[in-house]
């Protein structure tokens, strides 16, 4: 479901505004406007709508998680359980009892203003499908519309993202290139991360040569492109399981940032049948030794691991 209108619903405090250019009360140009309603552009209005939602849930007898203060969860007992994930004005939820999940419509309905979306199907660019035996999400349509804008839809593919033995510099020989296609690039590669965890090193390792980027680093962000242009197909699926286990798995490599020295960390969790949480980044200290680089790895999965399992004893 979605809140329409999501802003004007939330109710401010104290906020004050000059009257606006053009439409100055006369003789009264000194005079401020209170706002009772907060509006779209006001930087207080995403607060106070989400002390707004976050009040109705409470009230209507939610539990808020302490670990993901956009996740909500109500229970009678292990056979009456709704889950509601909140995103800015979209709403996603789910239930073990179907009568639990049209009472939460209704309410909602009468108290907001909704438009009802149905069985999840796209959410935030990603799509979902939903079957009997589990669950597929993918960014089909997304991938084939930045391989189209960046004119890479007719390119062969390949096999890999990133060459094992490459290793990037800021100052390089080749041709400077324009900045802001590449960044543009850069950034459309990053919000396919979301269901791409193959390419999140690849893009990691290329964000970090957004200011002067060079004809050597277009040239890596072209490759992840022919390899997403070849793997057009790949999905990750949930599949539906009564034996579901979270397993995590980390790494780091070892000076392959030629310049700073530092090391890359990475990690990938599983539920079940399928990645739900992975991560690709930088290292802040230089590592002297493998073992230290390991063991920073190892620290910043274990802080992930300990997150994921507080918010799987609350759902």
């Amino acid at each position: 479901m979605e809140v329409k209108y999501a802003f004007l619903n939330g109710t401010l405090e104290e906020v004050y505004v000059e009257q606006p250019a053009g439409y100055e009360v006369e003789g009264k140009e000194d005079k401020v406007y209170r706002l009772k309603k907060a509006l779209y552009g006001l930087k207080q209005a995403p607060r106070a709508w989400y002390k707004k939602i976050d009040s109705y849930f409470v009230h209507n007898g939610f539990q808020r998680c302490p670990f993901e203060h956009t996740l909500y969860i109500k229970s009678a007992d292990f056979d009456n359980i709704l889950i509601v994930c909140l995103y800015v004005d979209d709403l996603i939820f789910t239930s073990n009892n179907p009568k639990m999940i049209a009472e939460f419509r209704e309410a909602m309905v009468k108290c907001f203003e909704m438009t009802n979306l149905g069985l999840v199907s796209y959410f935030l660019g990603i799509e979902v499908i939903q079957q009997d035996d589990g669950i597929f999400i993918s960014q089909k349509k997304y991938v084939a519309d930045i391989l189209k804008k960046f004119k890479m839809e007719n390119s062969k593919p390949i096999s890999t993202p990133v060459k094992e033995e490459l290793k990037l510099k800021k100052d390089s020989d080749e041709k400077i290139i324009d900045s802001t296609y590449y960044k543009s690039l850069i950034g459309s590669l990053r919000y396919l991360t979301a269901t791409r965890p193959d390419i999140v090193f690849g893009v990691g390792l290329l964000s970090r040569f957004m200011e002067e980027p060079h004809a050597c680093h277009l040239q890596g962000a072209k490759r992840i492109l022919r390899y997403i242009k070849g793997t057009l197909a790949e999905e990750i699926f949930y599949a539906k399981t009564k034996v579901v286990k979270l397993v995590g798995y980390t790494d780091s490599d070892w000076t392959r940032d030629v310049e700073t020295r530092k090391n890359t960390s990475g990690y990938t969790f599983h539920l079940g049948t399928g990645a739900i949480s992975w991560s690709s980044k930088k290292q802040s200290i230089v590592a002297l030794s493998t073992v230290e680089a390991e063991y920073m790895a190892a620290v910043s999965c274990a802080t992930q691991t300990i997150w994921l399992r507080r918010m799987l004893e609350i759902l």
